[in-house]
Parts: structure tokens; C-alpha cells; sequence
């Protein structure tokens, strides 16, 4: 499973995030287990899913529960890579339009990404991988396609399309699934039900620039992350949460220049097939869930401000962070107190949106 999106995120208490995207290949390194004893923190690094990730637990069972969330993330890798040839995508998109059973938590998981792609009208495409392959951003060997290039590859786009009933998908011919676009929101989730279902009630994931809290930190305080400045990559403020996922895309970090000097982003526009000029920097959603955060910090930022502060508006449950081009920044009422400029930024003009404003 590739995942084709930047989001960054950087805790500014105990981890830095790597950012990096989610690849097909089955690579798992354990890089350092630290123990701090005194406070019974165990800090776990690896690679897998093509990222790098690194937990943080605390209680006298972290070292068993971080082990089995290492555990599940490997499993999760196995079932949704795009190019090992053993996984459930891998198996449907080489079925040539045949029905296809998969595991019940790659089921649930598109299940999960058809209904998000329905709700933000398809700013959010599970069948966007062709069209990634041919700007490049799936193989790094990036070049501008011709408009009749794309013009085909989007015939093979359409989540409407894909068939699913209970564990059974079916693609048509020619169509090609990455759930890259939810997995690592979803890997986050089922990571942290794992440490919580071994009695861990104070843990930080950082999955590749996701982040996922478990609860509060251990003297009950919040976690406070350090929001990325999409213009000059360092920390633009900083965020607190609690028992809260937070997860940012934008496409300041995954580009190239072409060869008419353009600037091109790794979020592709569905409808266009070409990178996203939705007039946003990047997007910041925080939700209960790391796989809702996952599928619309890309929708939000296809859509654009406008189209997302409707969404959020009808839906109100997530709270997010728009950074325009031009260097504004609009957040909902919800996150207004919890997040802080840092000195350096605070200058920037900030709108909070309310419930009744278009």
C-alpha cells in the first residue's frame, strides 16, 4: 500500500515525526526499545509500512503492549500493501474484474473509505493509484503525463464502481484500489485498541507523521504537538490533545519542479487528475478517530477552504486547521484554545469558524 500524501506533525515533548509516506513493500525494522524505569516508559522505533513510526507507552505492561501493536502493524502491512503479491489489494487489483474474499479488517477498512469518498464527494478516490503512478509519485520517477494520458487513466477511476459485499470486492478490469488514502489512520486506531486493551492508558503514536493519543500523559496533562509551517518547515504553534488522533496533508514536502519550472504537489484532484490547487497550504483534522482524520485531512485539502468549512459545518465531528497559500489560517471554534501560534508566527492573521459561517 502506498500512501500519497504529507502530512507532518511534530511532537514537541517527546518524539520528532519522520515524514514519509506508506509503500507497498513488506520492510519491518525494529530500530531501539529505551526503557526510562522510573517512570515505567518504554519507547519503541521501527520501520515498517514503508515509514518510519515510533510509540511511546507508560505502565508496567508497555513493553508487552507496544510488542503487540508492532504485531499488528506488520499483519495490517501484509493485508493492504499494493505490491506484495500475498495481500488482499495486491489479489483484487490482479483479478481482472473477478470477485475477490479478503480479511474482514480490509473489508471493513474500504468499507470505511467508500463511505468517506460518498460523503466528500469523491474528493476523497480509493481508485486514484493509476493516476498516481503516472505523475510518478508511486515509483519517484516523476514527469508531467500528456492530457490524453490522463484523459484514459481516469476512465479506470470511479469508487463508485468498486462492488463490495461483506468480504467480497470486485474491481473492473483496468481499475486499480489503494486504500493509502485511510490506511495508516486505520492501522493507528487498531495500534492504539491494542495498547489500550493491555490495561495502557497513557501512549503516543507517531506513525509516519500520524499522530495517535492514547488518553493523557501520565500526569494527566495534555500532549502537546508542534504543528509544521507548510512555507519554511519548521513548527508554526503548537496543539494540544488528549485521547485524539491529529493528522495534516499538504503539499509542501511530496512535489517536483517540472520541466515549465511548475510546482507539482503529490495530492492529486480526482476530478482533474492533476495535483490539487484547492488555494490551501495544508489541512490539520483532529478526531476521535486516526482513520477519520486520515480520509479528510486529503478531502479538505482537495476540496478548499470554502467546500471544507461546509463540510465541516454539516458534519461537525472533527475539528481542523486550514493554512491558505497566502498565509491565513482558519480553525474551528472547538480547536481555538487548544492551539497557540508560537512567537515567531504570530503575526499570522488567524479566523475561527463558527457553526453559522459560510
Amino acid at each position: 500500500m502506498r500512501k500519497c500524501r504529507n502530512r507532518h506533525l511534530v511532537c514537541a515533548c517527546i518524539l520528532a515525526a519522520v515524514l514519509c509516506l506508506i509503500g507497498g513493500c513488506l520492510l519491518f525494522a525494529k530500530f531501539k526499545c529505551s526503557r526510562d524505569a522510573s517512570s515505567n516508559q518504554i519507547t519503541t522505533e521501527l520501520f515498517a509500512m514503508d515509514t518510519y513510526i515510533t510509540m511511546t507507552a507508560y505502565g508496567r505492561d508497555a513493553e508487552t503492549a507496544l510488542s503487540d501493536a508492532e504485531d499488528k502493524l506488520i499483519e495490517l502491512e501484509q493485508l493492504w500493501s499494493v505490491t506484495d503479491p500475498d495481500s488482499d489489494i495486491y489479489a483484487v487489483n490482479h483479478s481482472d474484474g473477478q470477485p475477490v474474499s479478503v480479511n474482514e479488517e480490509t473489508a471493513e477498512l474500504l468499507s470505511f473509505a467508500l463511505q468517506m469518498a460518498e460523503e466528500a464527494n469523491g474528493a476523497l478516490e480509493p481508485t486514484i493509484y493509476p493516476v498516481l503512478t503516472a505523475w510518478g509519485f508511486t515509483t519517484e520517477e516523476n514527469r508531467v503525463p500528456s492530457d490524453a494520458e490522463i484523459t484514459e487513466l481516469l476512465k479506470n477511476v470511479g469508487y463508485e464502481r468498486i462492488r463490495q459485499e461483506d468480504m467480497t470486492v470486485q474491481l473492473e478490469s483496468g481499475m486499480m484500489l489503494d486504500l493509502g488514502a485511510v490506511g495508516k489512520g486505520y492501522a493507528g486506531d487498531l495500534a492504539a485498541q491494542v495498547l489500550k486493551d493491555n490495561g495502557i492508558t497513557s501512549a503516543l503514536l507517531d506513525l509516519g507523521g500520524n499522530i495517535q493519543a492514547v488518553g493523557t500523559k501520565p500526569d494527566g496533562s495534555p500532549w502537546r504537538l508542534g504543528l509544521r509551517d507548510p512555507f519554511s518547515g519548521g513548527t508554526l504553534g503548537v496543539l494540544e490533545i488528549s485521547n485524539q488522533a491529529v493528522v495534516t496533508s499538504g503539499a509542501y514536502e511530496r512535489y517536483f519542479i517540472g520541466e515549465d519550472g511548475k510546482h507539482y504537489g503529490h495530492i492529486i484532484d480526482p476530478t482533474t487528475g492533476h495535483p490539487a490547487e484547492s488555494g490551501l497550504a495544508s489541512a490539520t483534522v483532529i478526531a476521535d478517530e486516526g482513520r477519520l482524520c486520515d480520509a479528510l485531512s486529503t478531502s479538505l485539502y482537495v476540496m478548499g477552504m470554502e467546500h471544507a468549512i461546509e463540510y465541516w459545518q454539516q458534519h461537525q465531528n472533527f475539528e481542523m486547521i486550514l493554512i491558505t497559500e497566502n498565509g491565513e489560517i482558519y480553525l474551528t471554534d472547538g480547536v481555538a484554545d487548544s492551539f497557540v501560534l508560537d512567537s515567531y508566527h504570530s503575526n499570522m492573521t488567524v479566523h475561527v469558524i463558527q457553526d453559522e459561517e459560510i
